[in-house]
């Protein structure tokens, strides 16, 4: 498993995305990105942590900073999400989990005694020089976008000083 260091660069790469094009982390030098790995489109965990950030889109992004979201979903699937949740921003395809395994999130995982590889909830708050700046691993979804917001809060008082 892939052990990310605060501060060193996170890890590039080139997914295609809800929008028909293709994306890299490199396109957002010069923002924060806030990037939230999360398991599957429409399901209930991951509908709410999609839901806050997008209630949170506008104040992150009065703070440099844009959210991306990745699964190992389709784009096609991601569209529907988006078009169901109106979610603001941008989610990316990783269905051969290759970012995954980049950002160390696809790990094994245990449901009722039987073993799998499968993506582990996460989030990573990169900064605008494309450092990563802060990581949640195995995030619990109630108060997670809080938590980021506050971060990405601090990075930008910190970035303006």
């Amino acid at each position: 498993m892939t052990q990310l260091q605060i501060g060193e660069l996170a890890p590039d790469f080139n997914l295609p995305a809800s929008n028909g094009e293709n994306v890299s982390l490199s396109d957002y030098r010069g923002k924060n990105v806030v990037l939230y790995f999360y398991p599957k489109d429409m399901t209930t965990a991951c509908i709410q942590e999609s839901c806050d950030f997008r209630d949170a889109n506008a104040e992150m992004l009065k703070h440099n900073t844009v959210i991306l979201g990745i699964s190992l979903d389709t784009v096609k699937s991601h569209q529907n999400f988006i078009a169901k949740k109106e979610l603001p921003f941008l989610l990316l395809a990783d269905t051969e989990h290759a970012v995954c395994e980049l950002y160390g999130v696809w790990q094994l995982k245990k449901l009722y005694g039987r073993e799998y590889m499968g993506l582990v909830r996460s989030t990573f708050l990169i900064d605008a020089a494309g450092k990563l700046a802060q990581e949640w691993r195995k995030v619990r979804v109630k108060g997670h976008t809080l938590q980021v917001l506050e971060a990405v809060q601090q990075l930008q008082q910190a970035a303006q000083r």
